[in-house]
């Protein structure tokens, strides 16, 4: 019978656990290698995508034949404990959140924008970004950084200086409180109502914070950590006001999407001060009211599909032109790959009459169509697949006002 215990949680990088392997010579592996084949197979079924499911092993003891698995997901744990029950292994078999966030499951971004990053340190690679006032999931606490899930389900490590842990107490506190959101490209908040006085923080499209009153010409706004600042109301809304006011129509998605033309590409971006491909794809929406999936492999798989293909799976200008409408999402493979099934690795929207707006280098519009002026060739003949958003009956592209982290 395995046993399954609730331990407390210590860290183990992967370079651990294969020292503890390899150093343990005349140990029969056999058991752990069985250990590492029912994991894969459970990655498989139930966490197919690291970026959104986890299923990992955390620490491996030969030679007591003990093994600590931690997953996202529960339905993973069952199988895995029947797929193991004759293995004689000792499991410590346990969910995210662990042990080492306390009572405090969950956060809210302090910071106009935060960095998120494959792996805890700011050396390792930025992965994506959020907004003031998003909610994310704490799943686990490492070395000064958070383990988190954002909206959209992406997993990545953020400094625990950027976000304001808490219980679900004070969760539901802060989302009782009334809202704004701040609507300018760019700006700042006050540490007055007086536009001389000193700056609070920077703040970007999309920020969100706590209304506490407001005048003739004032938000006073309150931070996640209590801080108190000032916006000028033109440059701010309302939240529920803000909310009722999207209407996710392709003028409305490539007028956001114009609005964000020079941006700097920066990879992991998804905010006006840089956005890589999907970032930008993804921020067009959410400034309509939408959060879609982050990365373009993932978007992707969403929408409806549009026939842009011949007979053969190579990108058909001609049909394009046809089928594809004004919003729809163009996803392309790396480098001159023709093929339906090659790796997604770019994403645009289509404008129409041959041109798209992405961002690759800066935010730019380009086109498909080989006399045009601004025709990208590389880009062009790696277009692989096409996906319709609006109109598409998908939960992966869900109203703001839908989604559990944003919705009181």
């Amino acid at each position: 019978m395995i046993m399954i215990k609730k331990l407390t949680y210590f860290y183990f990088p992967i370079l651990a656990i294969f020292s503890s392997v390899t150093t343990s010579a005349q140990v029969d592996s056999t058991k752990y290698k069985s250990i590492i084949a029912a994991i894969e197979e459970a990655k498989l079924k139930f966490a197919p995508d690291k970026r959104t499911k986890l299923i990992e092993l955390t620490n491996a003891d030969l030679q007591t034949n003990t093994y600590t698995i931690q997953t996202t997901e529960t339905n993973a744990l069952s199988f895995l404990e029947e797929k193991l029950q004759k293995s004689g292994a000792q499991l410590n078999m346990k969910l995210y959140p662990d042990t080492s966030v306390g009572t405090t499951p969950v956060g809210i971004i302090n910071l106009s924008v935060a960095n998120l990053r494959t792996k805890p340190g700011h050396a390792s690679e930025m992965a994506s970004q959020a907004l003031l006032g998003t909610q994310v999931d704490l799943l686990q606490k490492s070395n000064g950084e958070y383990r988190v899930r954002t909206p959209e389900g992406y997993i990545s490590w953020v400094p625990t200086s950027s976000l304001v842990p808490m219980t679900k107490a004070d969760l539901l506190g802060w989302k009782n409180r009334k809202k704004v959101v701040y609507t300018n490209d760019f700006g700042k908040a006050y540490s007055k109502p007086d536009v001389k006085s000193i700056r609070i923080s920077d703040l970007v499209y999309g920020n969100i914070l706590a209304l506490q009153k407001e005048t003739s010409q004032y938000y006073e706004v309150a931070y996640p950590d209590g801080r108190i600042g000032y916006i000028p109301k033109d440059e701010a809304i309302v939240m529920e006001e803000w909310i009722k006011s999207r209407n996710l129509t392709a003028d409305n998605v490539l007028s956001s999407a114009k609005s964000m033309l020079g941006l700097p590409y920066l990879w992991g971006g998804t905010s006006v001060k840089g956005v890589d491909c999907s970032g930008f794809t993804k921020t067009a929406f959410f400034m309509n009211g939408y959060v879609i999936p982050r990365d373009a492999s993932q978007q992707v798989l969403a929408g409806e599909a549009v026939d842009i293909l011949d007979s053969e799976g190579h990108f058909d200008a001609s049909k394009a032109l046809k089928n594809l409408k004004p919003a729809d999402l163009l996803f392309f493979a790396a480098g001159k790959a023709k093929n339906a099934n090659a790796r997604v690795t770019h994403v645009a929207l289509y404008i129409g009459n041959g041109e798209f707006i992405h961002s690759a280098g800066t935010v730019r519009i380009n086109s498909m169509l080989k006399d045009a002026n601004n025709y990208d060739d590389f880009q062009t003949r790696s277009v692989v697949a096409a996906k319709r958003y609006i109109g598409a009956n998908d939960n992966a592209i869900q109203a703001i006002q839908d989604n559990t982290f944003y919705k009181k």
